[in-house]
C-alpha cells in the first residue's frame, strides 16, 4: 500500500511540474491560425505540435476578464490531469477546453486543430443558438411568452394554408422548441428535402414541412430529435424580427456579445441554417455561456428574456433515443442533467453538438465550460464531470 501511495504523489508531483511553466508565465500566446490554416479546410489541418494548455489566460481584445486557476478558484490538480491526457487523445480528438469561474477565464488549453482565433464548426450546437435568439428577439419586444403557444401557421405569410395535413393547427413553437412538433416524415421525403436546398427554401421550406407531414396527432406530439423542428424556429425568427434573421442574428444576437468572427452557414435564401451551421471561437463560446449565467446578461446590459431562459433551461421531457447519456433530459433546444457530488445534486444545462462540442452552464457553481472537438465517439462528459466540476466544489 506504502508503494502503491507513493507512486500516486510521484505522478501528481510529476504532472505539476511537466506544467510549471504554465503557472509562472504570463506572456503565453495561444495559438493562432496561420494564413494557409485560415483558407484550407478544418479537415486538412496539420495538428498542433505541441498541446498549449495556459492556468493564467492572456487578456485579449474581446471583452473576457481573465484570471489564474487555482488562485481565483479551482483545484488545478485535476483539471491539469485532463489537459495531459487530452493532449495525448486518451478520450479522442478534441481541440480545446476552456474554464471560466465567477466572470473569469481561468483555464484555456489547445489541442490538435484547435486555435485562439479559428472558429469551429458546432454542429448541432448551433440549435441551442438558435433558441438564444428566439431569446433576444423576446427580449426586444418581437415575440412574447404567449406567442410560444399560438399555432405555429399563424406566424406564416403566403403558406397555402388550403393543403396543409391534418392537425397542423395543433404545432406550436413550444413544440418546435422541445422537438416535439408531430412532423412526422418518411426516408423518401427526407432525402429530398436534404438533396434539394434550392427547391426546398424559403416559403417553399415551410409550406413543404407543413404540407407533407403525416397527420399531426396526440401520439405524434412526442419527443424526436430532427432537423426540422430547429428549422421551423429560424423561419418563425425571420417572420418576426425586422429585416432578415441574419441580420438580427449579426447585429442583434452575436455582435451585441462582441462576436465579429464567425461563419453561419446559409441555405439558398440567405437562412442561418438553424440545425447546424454556426463556427465559433471557443472564446466566443465562453462568452455565450457568461451570457448564460448572468441571466441573460453580457456586460451589464440584459441580452436575453429571462423568462424565456427560465423556459428554456428546464426538463420539458425526455429524450428517447438510445445514445443520449442517462439522465438527459431537453428543454428549448437544450439538454438538461442533474450532476451529483459529494451527495449534492447541481443543475447542468448543455449546448451539445457532435464531435464533442459543448457549451456546458453550472449556475450553482458559476461555473462555463467550452470543449470544441472532432472526435467520433464524443465521450468527454463523462471526464468533464468527474475532473472538471469537482475541481470547483
Amino acid at each position: 500500500m506504502f508503494t502503491n501511495c507513493r507512486a500516486k504523489l510521484l505522478t501528481v508531483f510529476l504532472l505539476l511540474v511537466s506544467f510549471e511553466g504554465f503557472s509562472n508565465e504570463t506572456d503565453l500566446t495561444a495559438p493562432r491560425a496561420s494564413a494557409e490554416e485560415v483558407k484550407i479546410d478544418f479537415w486538412d489541418m496539420a495538428p498542433l505540435e505541441e498541446a498549449f494548455i495556459n492556468i493564467a489566460p492572456e487578456k485579449l481584445a474581446d471583452n473576457i476578464e481573465v484570471g489564474k486557476l487555482g488562485v481565483d478558484g479551482g483545484n488545478k490538480t485535476p483539471i491539469l490531469r485532463l489537459a495531459k491526457e487530452l493532449a495525448e487523445n486518451k478520450y479522442g480528438k478534441y481541440d480545446s477546453l476552456l474554464i471560466s469561474h465567477k466572470g473569469k477565464l481561468l483555464f484555456e488549453s489547445y489541442f490538435n486543430n484547435g486555435r485562439v482565433d479559428l472558429p469551429h464548426f458546432q454542429f448541432s450546437a448551433t440549435k441551442g443558438y438558435t433558441s438564444l435568439v428566439l431569446a433576444r428577439a423576446m427580449q426586444l419586444g418581437y415575440i412574447t411568452m404567449a406567442d410560444l403557444h399560438k399555432p405555429l401557421v399563424n406566424f406564416f405569410k403566403g403558406v397555402d394554408t388550403s393543403k396543409l395535413a391534418t392537425g397542423i393547427e395543433k404545432v406550436t413553437l413550444h413544440h418546435l422548441l422541445s422537438m416535439r412538433s408531430g412532423l412526422r416524415f418518411s426516408a423518401e421525403q427526407l432525402k429530398d428535402f436534404r438533396g434539394n436546398r434550392e427547391k426546398y427554401s424559403g416559403t417553399a421550406e415551410v409550406q413543404a414541412f407543413l404540407e407533407q407531414t403525416q397527420p399531426i396527432t396526440k401520439e405524434s406530439q412526442v419527443y424526436k430529435y430532427q432537423a426540422s423542428d430547429p428549422i421551423l424556429v429560424m423561419h418563425v425568427l425571420d417572420a418576426v424580427v425586422p429585416g432578415t434573421a441574419k441580420d438580427f442574428i449579426d447585429k442583434e444576437f452575436l455582435n451585441k456579445m462582441d462576436i465579429y468572427h464567425y461563419k453561419w452557414t446559409l441555405d439558398p435564401k440567405a437562412l442561418p441554417m438553424a440545425e447546424s451551421g454556426l463556427n465559433l471561437t471557443s472564446r466566443d463560446m465562453l462568452k455565450i455561456g457568461e451570457t448564460l449565467i448572468n441571466n441573460g446578461r453580457w456586460k451589464n446590459k440584459q441580452l436575453l428574456s429571462k423568462n424565456y431562459l427560465k423556459a428554456a433551461f428546464k426538463a420539458l421531457t425526455k429524450p428517447t433515443e438510445s445514445w443520449y447519456p442517462e439522465g438527459f433530459n431537453y428543454g428549448y433546444l437544450w439538454y438538461q442533467t442533474d450532476i451529483v457530488l459529494n451527495t449534492k445534486s447541481y443543475n447542468v444545462n448543455l449546448a451539445w453538438g457532435a464531435g464533442g462540442n459543448r457549451v456546458i452552464v453550472v449556475n450553482d457553481l458559476d461555473l462555463v465550460i467550452v470543449i470544441t472537438g472532432h472526435d467520433a465517439e464524443d465521450v468527454i462528459f463523462k471526464q468533464i464531470t468527474k475532473q472538471v466540476l469537482p475541481a470547483f466544489i
